[in-house]
């Protein structure tokens, strides 16, 4: 068995909290995505500072593949009578698609990264967890109706060989492609969805879609991916996403390399 200690980071207060799930797998290496399942917890953030505070847990892997979850920490908003800054514009397809973001926050609070056999269409495990991906699918059905489950699972089948073969698939399976990071990034950028990566925090808008790769932990890098929020952070504005801990809303998008941008119905 590995063992991995694997901290978290909140990106909005400054501290470094802990984050440590213990999971062991014995599924079949080809369900699994080990560094590019969903989104492996960050390592390593710019909100970390020096003398932050630790509570470990451990994260076991199974000896045939483990996965690590994505998951927020909860943040602080400064003083208790600081007023809330105000919500960038957004066109209203975008409002409802970050507010159908931000209604997950609170109820899914968990993570669950195995794989699970979902119904089909409109597939989902239960709304208390998640992965990161799970963000923009569910935001997505909430707001408008769009089940990413079919339309990712239809394309595939159109094109197997258009998308990434990183899980030793010889053929499309609705329970797991579209909740893969590298899979919902080819088909978003195959709808002309894609945009250029801002040079900095000012050229994005709320409803954008972020992928990123946080480091993972093991010397390598994650996939993550999220929606871009309707408030302003320091310098970027806010996200909402699961990177370990459940569905969050944070000052967290500059936090890791940002490998793409798309903004989809909006």
């Amino acid at each position: 068995m590995l063992f991995l200690e694997t901290p978290h980071i909140n990106p909005w207060s400054g501290d470094h909290v802990p984050d440590f799930i213990a999971t062991s797998l014995t599924l079949p290496l080809h369900r699994l995505d080990l560094p590019h399942f969903i989104c492996p917890v960050a390592h390593a953030s710019r909100a970390v500072q020096d003398g932050a505070m630790f509570d470990r847990r451990t994260l076991l892997f199974g000896m045939a593949a483990g996965l690590a979850g994505c998951g927020g920490a909860p943040k602080a908003s400064g003083k208790a009578d600081e007023p809330r800054p105000p919500r960038l514009a957004a066109s209203g397809p975008a409002a409802r698609l970050v507010s159908a973001a931000r209604a997950q926050v609170g109820v899914t609070r968990s993570y669950d990264s195995t794989y699970t056999r979902l119904a089909f269409p409109n597939g989902d495990v239960p709304r208390e967890k998640g992965v990161c991906t799970d963000v923009l699918i569910r935001a997505y059905r909430d707001a408008f109706g769009i089940d990413l489950q079919a339309l990712v699972h239809a394309d595939m089948k159109r094109d197997f060989a258009a998308y990434p073969r990183k899980w030793g698939l010889a053929h499309p399976d609705p329970s797991i492609d579209h909740r893969r990071v590298p899979n919902l990034a080819r088909f978003l950028a195959r709808m002309g969805a894609a945009l250029p990566v801002p040079a900095d925090g000012k050229g994005w808008l709320p409803g954008d879609i972020f992928t990123s790769a946080p480091a993972n932990g093991m010397g390598g890098t994650a996939t993550h991916i999220g929606l871009v929020s309707d408030l302003p952070g320091a310098h970027a504005p806010m996200i909402l996403h699961n990177i370990g801990r459940g569905a969050r809303e944070e000052d967290a998008l500059l936090d890791w390399p940002i490998t793409g941008r798309f903004r989809w119905k909006v």
